[in-house]
């Protein structure tokens, strides 16, 4: 009994743990607990009220900004450095999977993204698209500027997963008569299928939650996070953390939607793993 007792350190590690974690999500806790009074609620504790009023405060009209508008801005355009992130980082893995010529200086230059100021590279693309006459957009300007933050993650999982990648499955495709395209469509993609929903995943949150990279890469019409931003200088209601609340939501609906999909292919990826082994 006395060696399955924890030590005392464990305790220790736990309740610095449970500290961090408090400290993480603290906050957004605090948010969605004020997004929750009454009508005449107010920006700080104590709570007046309980009520759903400021969640239906926003669907009505609102003075202070575009909510709307700018959170259908910031959701196409997390599904668009979805899509472009898994089909980009996707080849690339591929790509990298041979030497070729460059492909050292290429993966430096595509990582050195990560290690530079977000607002340097939103302005250095901002300035780029005004040198050339061309006008800044969300769906332009900001999506490189999104990419640039994206793309990097997405290349190094798919470094992770084809450097476990066993190629033996590829060449037993090709001694059964497929080509190249049916060993990536019908043997590769199915493996890597999991990665790259992780893949998607990075996308769309890193992309929905991005402020410094696109402040000055955006144009005119701002996505949701910058709306937030400019909310936080003339709201003066909690319907502002209501907004936080929802998008909170909407954030884990998508990791959840993720991770079941992850888990779905995996399970069916054994199962017919286990069955070809039946057959054999």
């Amino acid at each position: 009994m006395a060696a399955d007792r924890r030590p005392r350190s464990f305790y220790v590690l736990a309740a610095v743990f449970s500290l961090f974690v408090l400290f993480l999500y603290g906050p957004i806790l605090t948010i969605v607990l004020l997004s929750f009074q009454g009508p005449s609620g107010g920006l700080v504790f104590p709570m007046n009220g309980i009520s759903l009023y400021w969640f239906q405060d926003l669907f009505r009209p609102q003075s202070i900004g575009d909510i709307w508008g700018s959170f259908g801005r910031s959701f196409k355009l997390g599904l668009m450095v979805l899509v472009l992130t898994v089909v980009l980082s996707f080849l690339a893995g591929l790509a990298f999977r041979r030497r070729f010529k460059g492909s050292t200086l290429l993966f430096y230059i595509v990582v050195a993204s990560l290690i530079m100021p977000s607002v340097v590279v939103s302005l250095g693309i901002g300035s780029l698209f005004e040198l050339l006459g061309w006008e800044r957009h969300w769906w332009s300007s900001a999506l490189g500027a999104h990419l640039t933050w994206t793309l990097p993650f997405g290349l190094l999982i798919m470094f992770a997963v084809f450097n476990r990648f066993n190629p033996a499955y590829e060449e037993a495709a090709r001694d059964l008569g497929a080509t190249n395209y049916q060993t990536i469509r019908h043997v590769v993609l199915p493996i890597v299928a999991p990665s790259l929903i992780g893949v998607a995943l990075f996308g769309f949150t890193l992309s929905y939650d991005e402020l410094a990279r696109t402040s000055q890469s955006v144009g005119a019409l701002n996505t949701l996070p910058l709306e937030l931003q400019a909310m936080q200088t003339n709201a003066t209601t909690p319907v502002i953390y209501a907004l936080g609340t929802l998008t909170t939501g909407l954030s884990i609906l998508v990791i959840a939607t993720c991770l079941i999909t992850a888990l779905i292919l995996q399970r069916r990826h054994a199962r017919h793993g286990s069955d070809a082994g039946k057959a054999v």
